[in-house]
């Protein structure tokens, strides 16, 4: 792997694709349809705008793909397909904010998965930014789920979708090195828009029949968010490990509070910003110590 110091690409691609995925809850929240309709419909739309994309990749190396990589790239969609489905369920249910915010919980999950699956040491610094962000999340989903119920059902959803989050990030950092960028993103994004299809069918939710408004919030949310958001992602996947891509997208929450507060009219108070600056703080934490 090709270390972030020789490859400020990475880094570059890391916080675009940061800029891009700061919009999705609220194409989410502002549709009129249930989460999971709208996170299929991004999903769907980002596999039938990659699938060129994807063959002309094949092309260049005869058809010839790593089983292996394949395998990863499914098991990847599977997590992120469950995750989203638990986080626009919360999103929809509650706010753009809370459930974001307690999704992003994931690099709890990416670096207990690292200590103990891949047998990967941590240094001491990684562990105190970590410990700093969370408790900016944790003040802030203090301050916001004290007697509302939808409040505290979303932030629960988003836990739960960090989860899946955190599996999703483990296993695409071993995927992303037996696929290029494209293959395992068309792969990973065609596994997740099955999977919700699927969950569609299940809770009956209807595939048409939306307004105009909410088919263009589909489309952007599939080609912004999806395509252009995740592909920059995954470049620098290829490049940065886990334990330094889930930290960072800790800034997505932070992100989204003040998008939630111009186009969705949320409020959002100077504890927010105190506690997203707690957050962006422990984020540095995190790349000092890996630059060190």
């Amino acid at each position: 792997m090709v270390r972030s110091k020789r490859n400020p690409k990475a880094y570059i691609a890391l916080f675009g694709g940061l800029s891009f995925m700061c919009f999705a809850a609220i194409f989410i929240k502002a549709a009129h349809a249930p989460g999971i309709v709208t996170v299929f419909y991004r999903m769907a739309i980002g596999s039938l705008l990659l699938v060129i994309p994807f063959f002309i990749s094949l092309k260049r190396i005869r058809f010839v793909l790593s089983r292996k990589g394949i395998l990863y790239a499914i098991l990847a969609g599977i997590f992120f397909g469950s995750d989203l489905a638990l986080w626009s369920t919360g999103v929809v249910y509650s706010n753009a904010t809370i459930p974001t915010l307690t999704a992003n919980l994931a690099p709890l999950w990416v670096g207990f998965g690292t200590l103990l699956i891949f047998r990967k040491r941590l240094k001491a610094g990684f562990w105190i930014g970590l410990a700093i962000a969370l408790t900016g999340m944790f003040l802030l989903v203090q301050q916001n789920i004290s007697g509302e119920t939808a409040i505290s059902i979303g932030a629960l959803l988003g836990m739960g979708a960090g989860m899946f989050y955190g599996m999703f990030y483990l296993v695409s950092e071993r995927g992303r090195k037996l696929l290029s960028t494209i293959q395992f993103l068309f792969v990973s994004t065609l596994s997740s828009a099955i999977l919700l299809c699927i969950l569609m069918l299940f809770f009956g939710y209807e595939f048409t029949g939306y307004d105009k408004y909410t088919y263009l919030l589909f489309l952007g949310i599939g080609l912004g968010v999806q395509v252009c958001g995740w592909f920059l992602i995954n470049y620098s996947q290829g490049y940065l490990p886990a334990t330094a891509v889930a930290p960072t997208l800790l800034g997505q929450p932070v992100l989204t509070f003040f998008l939630a507060a111009l186009f969705l009219k949320e409020h959002l108070t100077w504890w927010h910003i105190a506690c997203g600056a707690i957050v962006v703080f422990g984020i540095y934490l995190v790349h000092f110590s890996r630059s060190k």
